[in-house]
């Protein structure tokens, strides 16, 4: 078993889930929802296409300055 990243945002009424270390994507109604439609999406994406070492992504944050 292997552990993945979800990354969620809300886009209107749906959440929308991204896996970046596998570039897999689902969505759901519900947080839940969408994480376990990404799971299932990852698990199918990895039945055709088999990794052979997962890399953890870094996450981090940085500023931008707004131009008027």
């Amino acid at each position: 078993m292997s552990t993945f990243t979800a990354v969620i945002h809300k886009e209107e009424s749906i959440y929308v889930a991204q896996c970046p270390e596998i570039g897999t994507a689902s969505q759901g109604e519900t947080l839940e929802d969408a994480i376990k439609n990404l799971q299932e999406a990852t698990e199918l994406y990895l039945e055709e296409f088999p990794i052979k070492e997962a890399y953890r992504s870094i996450f981090t944050t940085f500023e931008v300055s707004a131009r008027a």
